[in-house]
């Protein structure tokens, strides 16, 4: 599998499961650049491990839920690389709470970045894949947004918008070359579940037939697949990698 002379954007890659993918890409030989709203040493750092593998990448400061960054991103990778063949929607934020007690701000914030974000980039990347003729869009969902969960509303709501986008762009634009599907982690290691209380970690692996947690390099490699031409007749499916959690 190469993806050589590819170039990928990928949303949320200065840590964790973004990171994962960005270095899975540049693996297989694709230009990468990141965007990132916040943690600038730590996107620098994901670019610094993608060239070591020889490929051209860099990191660009864009809110994806803000129409104008999104448009100057794409402008500027369109510019700069000459061409946008994988787009993967990473960038994602939680404000946990419980429903009654979760404010408006908190859902809005979430949907913003998680939903309409991907939307925005999804809408600017296509233009030029259509009129390439070719590329691979890759939504990163969640088994929440499968399954549900207490306490995620926003997150869920987000998550689970994201599935149905992914299969309504599938139809809208499959007969011109480009392939839309989603991929839903599970119970991931990152830092974020590092911080999670052993408790909560000992209750989530109760639904995990596997018995254990998934690696953020379990994701990148079905994102990898997902992005190569071994994928090309694969369009609108939703696949997790979860450890069987969401059966």
């Amino acid at each position: 599998m190469t993806l050589e002379n590819k170039t990928a954007i990928v949303t949320g890659g200065s840590r964790g499961i973004g990171r994962a993918i960005c270095i899975a890409l540049a693996e297989a030989g694709a230009n990468v650049v990141t965007c990132y709203a916040h943690g600038a040493a730590g996107a620098e750092e994901t670019v610094k491990q993608c060239e070591t593998y020889g490929v051209k990448a860099s990191a660009i400061q864009a809110d994806v839920a803000n129409n104008e960054d999104v448009q100057t991103l794409v402008a500027k990778v369109k510019e700069e690389y000459g061409s946008i063949d994988i787009l993967v929607n990473n960038a994602g934020i939680t404000k946990d709470n419980l429903m009654l007690k979760m404010t408006e701000e908190d859902f809005e914030q979430v949907i913003d970045t998680n939903l309409k974000g991907a939307f925005l980039c999804i809408k600017h990347v296509s233009k030029i894949m259509l009129k390439q003729k070719r590329g691979h869009i890759i939504n990163i969902s969640s088994v929440v947004g499968v399954r549900g969960n207490a306490g995620q509303v926003n997150y869920a709501s987000s998550k689970a918008g994201l599935i149905g986008m992914t299969k309504s762009v599938a139809k809208e634009i499959g007969s011109r070359g480009i392939t839309v599907n989603a991929v839903a982690p599970g119970f991931i290691e990152t830092d974020m579940t590092a911080k999670l209380p052993e408790a909560v970690v000992e209750e989530n692996m109760k639904s995990i037939p596997m018995k254990k947690l998934g690696k953020a390099e379990d994701v990148a490699k079905l994102v990898r697949f997902l992005a190569s031409d071994d994928a090309s007749y694969i369009t609108g499916q939703v696949i997790c990698v979860d450890g069987g959690m969401a059966m």
